[in-house]
């Protein structure tokens, strides 16, 4: 019995330990644009059943509660919380911000398709819309040179005004993609996520249509990481540890007296 609590104690440590990993993570990002806390996740390892519930104990009667010892806990995965981050003004007008649901869509150099909440766009030397990285927004946004002026609507649309001429040429129309699932998305790094059969295909349109947030120009979305709620998930982290550990410690001298009287 005593070998066995190590064991479960063991793994509480290991479940403890990649919780405060999800929690360094999101400490870390709380200033990443676009960035959505993480959980952890966990679920009780397999029972040994000594006695079932409702099994013959004696004569007519039977258990009511049973008897069955657990053998730990493991992490089942980490879920996303997709709450709004607050929007902070920027005046940069390729500064964009998803007010709702939905993602923005990046061509990544492979040509495969990445999503992210991260609006912090820049013009290339070609006048196109890219992330930092240089990976290009899709649809394509092409910025025609000599303008004086972008607008993005909240519905998507890019207009500009062009040096010279008194009417506003429309440049392009940006598309965002929402998900069944946005949970079940694949976090890449760099702000980016992959779609996955857990997420569902994604299903694009325009921005303020069908339940897809709306676009808003000169700002972006913040973190939603809430630093108060992670020190004290954090201090709850370390509390379960500490437990954790001392239990390995007492069972060790258990372990230690039962061999010195035997």
């Amino acid at each position: 019995m005593t070998n066995a609590a190590l064991h479960v104690a063991r793994t509480g440590l290991d479940a403890q330990a990649a919780r405060m990993r999800v929690i360094a993570n999101n400490l870390a990002n709380v200033n990443t644009t676009g960035f959505q806390r993480e959980r952890a996740e966990f679920q009780t390892l397999s029972y040994q059943t000594i006695t079932a519930p409702g099994a013959a104990s004696s004569g007519d009667n039977r258990y009511a509660v049973g008897l069955s010892l657990g053998s730990g806990v493991s992490m089942t995965g980490v879920s996303r919380i997709n709450t709004q981050g607050s929007l902070n003004a920027t005046e940069n007008p390729y500064d964009l911000a998803i007010q709702g649901e939905g993602y923005f869509q990046i061509v990544k150099p492979d040509g495969t398709t990445a999503y992210t909440r991260a609006g912090n766009f820049q013009v290339s030397a070609e006048g196109q819309l890219v992330t930092s990285e240089g990976f290009p927004l899709q649809p394509d946004i092409r910025v025609p040179e000599g303008i004086t002026a972008v607008t993005i609507g909240a519905d998507g649309k890019v207009t500009a005004s062009i040096a010279g001429q008194t009417d506003v040429s429309e440049v392009g129309q940006i598309e965002i993609a929402r998900f069944a699932n946005p949970a079940g998305l694949l976090p890449l790094g760099d702000n980016l996520y992959q779609a996955t059969q857990a997420s569902g295909e994604p299903q694009t349109g325009v921005p303020g249509s069908e339940g897809r947030g709306a676009i808003r120009q000169g700002a972006l979305e913040a973190s939603n990481v809430n630093v108060v709620q992670e020190l004290v998930d954090m201090i709850e982290t370390q509390r379960a540890y500490e437990v954790n550990s001392k239990m390995i410690q007492s069972t060790d001298e258990m372990l230690r007296n039962a061999n010195q009287q035997l």
